[in-house]
């Protein structure tokens, strides 16, 4: 059953290897495919939200050279979603 409400805040997400004018794209990216994925899905399966850590490795996370900062926005949610679930970050 997924829960009505979700509150998830960000204080800081560290991106190495990306353009800061490209910064702003690929925050709101993750902003909107996270939004989505809890939407449609809730909280990943065994996902205990009392004892989440205040801290989330999503791990590396590879994307395509050239990638738009919207697809490396999708590929980080992803990886914060999965690490959500303890299954850990996509692409490693």
């Amino acid at each position: 059953m997924k829960p009505r409400h979700i509150s998830l805040h960000i204080d800081e997400l560290v991106l190495h290897g990306v353009p800061s004018a490209h910064r702003d794209r690929v925050g709101a990216a993750v902003r909107e495919e996270l939004s989505r994925l809890l939407a449609e899905q809730g909280l990943p399966p065994g996902v205990d939200a009392a004892a989440l850590a205040p801290r989330l490795d999503a791990g590396a996370i590879n994307v395509s050279p050239g990638a738009s900062p919207e697809a490396m926005g999708v590929s980080v949610a992803r990886a914060v979603y999965s690490g959500l679930g303890g299954g850990g970050g996509q692409g490693r």
